[in-house]
C-alpha cells in the first residue's frame, strides 16, 4: 500500500498545474477568484516544499514513479536534499512575489494568473525530475511561461527585451534537444542515475561524441545560467520586466545552475573513468569570467532595476567558479549562497519599485550627470528658511524603505554579518584549509573575484542608494501598501534567519553536497541497485 505522504513528491507539479488550469477556466474577469486561487496555491507550495525538506533531510533519496513503471522506461521524479532545497527557494519566491502582485500587477495585462502558475509548475518539474527529456519537458513549459511573464504589463521596452529573451532561448531549447539526441543515441537511456551507471562503460570510439553531446547540452544550461559571454541578454530583460516577474525570473538562471551541478556530478564524477571532471577548468573559468562581467555591469548600471540584473550575473558566475573547483565542501558552501542570493535579489527586484516609485523619469540618468559635470543645484541656493533648517525630516516610508536597500546591498555584496558573507567564507576556506597542500592558482584567483565583485557591488549599492534617497528623492511621497512591503520583509526575515541559523544550514548544504559528489545513494535509490566505487 502506497501512503499518502509517497505523494508529495509529484504535489509541487501537481498544485500549480491544477491552479493554473482553474485559472484557465475561470477567465480574466473574475479577478478576486483568480486572486483567492492563486494565494491558495502559493501557500500550499511553501507548506509543501516545508515538508519535502523535513523529508529529504534523511538518508537516502524519495523515488516517485508515475504509473509504477520502470525507471528505465517511465517517468521518475527523484527528492533529495538539494531538489527539495531548490523547490523551497522557488515556492517561498512565488510566494513573495505573487503577493507583491495583488497590489496592482496582476491586473496589468491578461493571462498573468495562469502564467505565473506554470510558471511554477515547470519550476518545481525541473528540480524533480530525475530524466532528461523530462528535463526539457518541464524546461519548456518553464520558458513558455516565462515569456508570457516577460512581456507582461505590454511597453516598447519590455515587447523589445522580451523578443530578444525569446529568440535566445529558443535557440538553447534547440541545443538541449540536439544534445539529448546524441546522449540517446550514445547511451540508450536518458535517465541520469541510468546514464551516471553506464558512462564508466562507453567504448573509447563512441566516448568522444557523448562528451561533444553532452558539451552541446551544458551550452543551453550555461545560456539559461547567463555565464559569459552567453548572458548578455540578462540584465536588459530582467530590468524591463514588471517587478514580480522579475522576481520569479530570477531563479530560472538557478534552473541552469541545477541542470549544469546535478548533471556534471552524476556523469563526470570520480566513477566515470577517463570522462571523470570532464570541463571542470573551463566551468571555473566561465564563472570567473561571469563573475568578472557581471562586476562591470554592476559598476556600468544606471538604474536600479539593472543593477539587480546584473547581480544575478555575479551570482551565478560564483556558483559556476564555485562548483568547478570540484570539492564537496567548496560546492556546500556554494549552496549555502544560492539559497541567500535567490532570497535577495528576489527582494531587490520588488523593493526596485518601491523606490522609484514616484521618482522623476530617467532620475538615475540625471543624477550620473550631476556628479560627472556638477550640474546639481548647491545647498545656498535654497530659500532663507530652508538653509537656516537644522535637519532633514525624513518619511518613514522613506526610511523603512532605505533600510530594506541597505539589508540587500550587504547580503548582494556578501559584507558581514549577513548571510552572503558567511556562504562566500564557506566558499574559500576548504580551498585554504591548514593541511590541504598549497592551494591552487584557481583558489586565489576565485578568492581575489568574489572580493572585487563584493567591492563593485557595495560601490555600485551605495551610489544608487544614495541617488534614491538623497539627491534626487521622489518628487511626491511614495505611497506603499502593507501588500507590497510584506513580501520584500518576509524575503529579507528569511535572509537574516538564514545568518542566524547559519550553521544547521551548512550542514544541510554540505549534505547535499557530498551526496552529489558521492551519488551512490541516488544510483540506489532510482535504480534499486549499489553501485561500487560511486
Amino acid at each position: 500500500m502506497i501512503a499518502w505522504t509517497d505523494h508529495l513528491v509529484i504535489a509541487p507539479i501537481v498544485v500549480p498545474m491544477l491552479a493554473g488550469a482553474a485559472t484557465v477556466i475561470a477567465g480574466n474577469g473574475r479577478r478576486r477568484l483568480l486572486a483567492g486561487l492563486g494565494l491558495a496555491s502559493t501557500v500550499l507550495l511553501v507548506l509543501l516544499s516545508a515538508m519535502l525538506l523535513v523529508t529529504a533531510d534523511a538518508p537516502g533519496v524519495r523515488i516517485y514513479r508515475l504509473g509504477d513503471w520502470p525507471v528505465s522506461f517511465g517517468i521518475v521524479l527523484v527528492l533529495d536534499r538539494l531538489s527539495a532545497m531548490m523547490v523551497a527557494l522557488a515556492s517561498v519566491l512565488g510566494f513573495a512575489a505573487f503577493v507583491f502582485s495583488l497590489a496592482r500587477w496582476h491586473r496589468a495585462g491578461a493571462h498573468f494568473h495562469p502564467l505565473f502558475q506554470f510558471q511554477l509548475m515547470g519550476l518545481n518539474g525541473a528540480f524533480l525530475t530525475g530524466d532528461l527529456f523530462n528535463l526539457f519537458v518541464f524546461f519548456e513549459a518553464m520558458l513558455a511561461a516565462s515569456y508570457g511573464m516577460a512581456l507582461h504589463g505590454s511597453g516598447t521596452a519590455r515587447v523589445r527585451a522580451g523578443l530578444h529573451y525569446i529568440v535566445i532561448n529558443l535557440l538553447a531549447s534547440l541545443l538541449f534537444l540536439i544534445g539529448v539526441s546524441v546522449v540517446y543515441g550514445i547511451a540508450g537511456t536518458l535517465n541520469m542515475a541510468d546514464l551516471a551507471a553506464r558512462v564508466a562503460d562507453i567504448a573509447a570510439e563512441d566516448r568522444a561524441l557523448l562528451e561533444a553531446g553532452l558539451a552541446v547540452l551544458g551550452i543551453a544550461f550555461l545560456i539559461k545560467a547567463a555565464m559569459w559571454p552567453l548572458g548578455f541578454w540578462l540584465p536588459g530583460t530582467y530590468a524591463a520586466a514588471s517587478a514580480p516577474a522579475a522576481a520569479i525570473l530570477s531563479i530560472l538562471s538557478k534552473v541552469g545552475i541545477y541542470a549544469v551541478l546535478r548533471i556534471w556530478l552524476l556523469l563526470f564524477g570520480d566513477g566515470a573513468g577517463s570522462s571523470a571532471a570532464f570541463g571542470a577548468t573551463a566551468l571555473t573559468a566561465g564563472g570567473l569570467l561571469t563573475v568578472a562581467f557581471g562586476a562591470v555591469a554592476v559598476l556600468a548600471s544606471q538604474n536600479l532595476a539593472r543593477l539587480a540584473g546584473a547581480s544575478v550575473l555575479v551570482s551565478s558566475g560564483t556558483l559556476l567558479a564555485a562548483i568547478g573547483m570540484g570539492q564537496a565542501a567548496v560546492t556546500g558552501g556554494a549552496l549555502l549562497y544560492l539559497a541567500g542570493s535567490v532570497l535577495a535579489i528576489g527582494a531587490l527586484f520588488l523593493l526596485v519599485e518601491l523606490v522609484e516609485r514616484g521618482r522623476d523619469i530617467g532620475a538615475d540618468v540625471l543624477a550620473v550627470t550631476r556628479e560627472a559635470f556638477g550640474t546639481g543645484e548647491h545647498e545656498e541656493d535654497g530659500e532663507p528658511g530652508e538653509r537656516d533648517a537644522i535637519g532633514v525630516p525624513i518619511p518613514a516610508t522613506v526610511a523603512t524603505l532605505g533600510v530594506s536597500f541597505l539589508a540587500c546591498a550587504l547580503l548582494i555584496a556578501g559584507l558581514p554579518p549577513l548571510s552572503g558573507f558567511l556562504a562566500k567564507f564557506a566558499i574559500l576556506s576548504p580551498l585554504f584549509a591548514p593541511g590541504g597542500g598549497a592551494p591552487r592558482p584557481l583558489a586565489w584567483v576565485l578568492a581575489a573575484a568574489l572580493i572585487l565583485s563584493g567591492l563593485a557591488t557595495v560601490v555600485a549599492m551605495v551610489r544608487a542608494g544614495m541617488d534614491a534617497f538623497w539627491a534626487s528623492p521622489a518628487g511626491r511621497p511614495q505611497r506603499v501598501s502593507i501588500v507590497e512591503f510584506l513580501p520584500v520583509a518576509l524575503l529579507l526575515a528569511l535572509c537574516v534567519a538564514l545568518t542566524v541559523g547559519a550553521g544547521p544550514a551548512l550542514d544541510y548544504t554540505t549534505a547535499a553536497a557530498e551526496a552529489l559528489h558521492v551519488p551512490a545513494n541516488y544510483l540506489r535509490g532510482v535504480l534499486g541497485t549499489p553501485e561500487d566505487g560511486r
